[in-house]
């Protein structure tokens, strides 16, 4: 009974966070910065170059020019962030609700978050005491890459939806039958309600500058400074991170809380990170995506590869030991589904605590030894594929102590794995000897 019991709620869970992670506005966010990824690793890799490699090579008025090369990609890429992810979002929204013109659904996306943009934007000279000035038409980086990127995701989501409704109303169509180009008969089905979306969001945006602000400023200091701060603070990372591992113990990609919920606010985190190492300014944050994947992603989700070097050090079971041998190469590169399946980590609770407690104890060992200042903090967004050791170099721009620190979690990591792995061949061996009870039974039965 009490077996049915757990095995009921095991299963109403794993319905649930399956359910919860296919959300459609969960799954079109988690599509969207999947996107647009290549192009904010392309802008760390800018700024690794510009602040560091062609500093050692360049020098005066060449390595101004030199820099131009990174500060051009920056430009393109991290300052108008906020307008691609209101793009891709409109695509992806598009996709998933399974519209018949997702491109035009970008484009909306991205005139809404410019609707919404203030029409003057106040600029305050470096020199001290000089006063403020006021501009009119022109958009600032500030508004459209790291400071507008929630105010881009909003924005893109609520025309996108608002679109894509009026688009299904067959009396706003304008049909002009099959004699005309394709491109030019989705233009005209879709011209009206392109037309009313925008309308009515430059409405919204006239009653809201009536106030004297704007909607971007309002969502920046009311919705993403907040939900940054708590959710990208040490312990909320923490328990947001850990509750995505969880997950994978019943068999359910992590994703669907990290990819949806945390990594958003951990990318606008490095993406702030990366401005103010390009501009030379202090870092604002410790906790971001690097840090998360570099020192809690050792391997892939729960640190596996620690498993693996405790499974290769201590390991007796002969079937783990060659899923680990199998799973050696890809777990250098955080690829671990071999191990979360073969191993498995999946329905078993012998590996329930290390793999839940090793990338905890990563985050927080980086998190300190950052704001000690026995490291750098993360200014590049590296791939998550990077290897370990490697990825700590790269994430701080090229500190050696990263290196170390990463190496120290490692350490801990394997000793942390170490006992439960003798735990995990002992649970092994008694099953396998309770199966071959089970069949000597079962011979014994059928003489």
């Amino acid at each position: 009974m009490e077996n049915t019991e757990k095995n009921s709620f095991i299963t109403r869970f794993a319905d649930f966070a399956a359910r919860f992670g296919n959300l459609l506005y969960l799954r079109t966010l988690r599509d969207a910065f999947a996107t647009i990824m290549p192009l904010y690793i392309l802008a760390g890799i800018a700024v690794l170059l510009n602040n560091t490699v062609f500093t050692w090579i360049f020098s005066g008025d060449t390595l101004t020019t030199v820099q131009y090369w990174g500060n051009a990609l920056v430009n393109g890429t991290l300052n108008i962030s906020g307008l691609l992810i209101a793009a891709t979002i409109g695509y992806c929204l598009s996709v998933n609700r399974e519209f018949s013109n997702p491109l035009s659904t970008a484009v909306v996306a991205v005139a809404g978050v410019v609707v919404m943009m203030p029409m003057q934007v106040e600029l305050v000279p470096v020199a001290e005491g000089a006063s403020a000035d006021i501009f009119s038409g022109v958009l600032t980086y500030n508004n459209l890459g790291t400071g507008g990127m929630f105010g881009g995701i909003l924005i893109g989501l609520l025309i996108s939806e608002l679109y894509i409704k009026l688009s299904t109303i067959k009396q706003l169509q304008i049909n002009l039958g099959n004699q005309v180009p394709p491109a030019v008969a989705k233009s005209f089905n879709v011209l009206i309600p392109v037309m009313l979306s925008l309308a009515i969001f430059a409405i919204i945006a006239t009653l809201i500058s009536m106030t004297g602000t704007d909607l971007i400023s309002i969502i920046k200091n009311f919705i993403q400074t907040p939900l940054k701060n708590i959710g990208t603070s040490l312990w909320g990372t923490v328990i947001l991170y850990t509750l995505g591992n969880l997950l994978w113990l019943f068999g359910i990609h992590q994703s669907v809380i990290y990819s949806s919920i945390l990594e958003p606010l951990l990318i606008i985190n490095i993406q702030e990170n990366i401005a103010a190492y390009a501009a030379g300014e202090a870092i604002p944050n410790i906790i971001n995506v690097s840090q998360v994947t570099s020192f809690g992603l050792l391997g892939g989700s729960g640190s596996t590869i620690c498993l693996l070097i405790a499974t290769f050090l201590i390991g007796k079971n002969a079937a783990t030991r060659n899923v680990a041998k199998l799973s050696a190469v890809p777990g250098l590169f955080n690829i671990n589904e071999p191990v979360l399946f073969g191993y498995p980590i999946v329905y078993n609770i012998s590996m329930a605590i290390p793999f839940l407690v090793v990338p905890v104890v990563g985050i927080i060992i980086s998190y300190f030894a950052t704001a000690l200042g026995w490291m750098n903090p993360c200014v590049t967004l590296v791939p998550w594929t990077t290897p370990v050791l490697l990825s700590g170099f790269l994430a701080t721009a090229g500190d050696w102590r990263a290196v170390i620190v990463q190496a120290v979690v490692l350490v801990l990591g394997v000793l942390i794995y170490m006992p439960f792995v003798k735990v995990n061949d002992r649970v092994m061996e008694r099953q396998a000897a309770q199966a071959e009870e089970e069949d000597d039974d079962s011979v014994f039965d059928l003489d």
